[in-house]
């Protein structure tokens, strides 16, 4: 039990880590990574911590490439939700309604 619970606070320590990192994120990278936060929820297995690896693997990207002057756009690419999808593990049923909504964040940013 002591096991389980060291483990679920050292992960919500860690979480809470990441998130101060990408509240520090330019304006756009914060905008991006948030909807990219919320589409990839809705993929994850099990605890979840599948997609905080993910998540934590962008965010280093992002902190990189916003210190090296890149817009967003130009890391991820217009198409957002493919950005996402090569990342993630498997595709769900729901890929084509996901990917549509995630991808108009972008268009706003264009």
């Amino acid at each position: 039990m002591t096991n389980f619970l060291t483990r679920i606070l050292g992960d919500k320590k860690a979480w809470k880590r990441m998130e101060a990192r990408a509240a520090e994120l330019p304006a756009d990278y914060r905008t991006v990574y948030s909807e990219m936060k919320s589409y990839m929820w809705r993929f994850t297995a099990g605890d979840g911590m599948d997609i905080v690896a993910i998540l934590r693997d962008i965010l280093d990207l992002f902190e990189t490439e916003a210190a090296a002057g890149r817009s967003v756009i130009e890391v991820t690419g217009t198409d957002l939700a493919a950005f996402c999808d090569a990342r993630l593990p498997e595709n769900n049923v729901y890929q084509e309604t996901l990917r549509a909504t995630l991808d108009k964040v972008v268009v706003k940013l264009v």
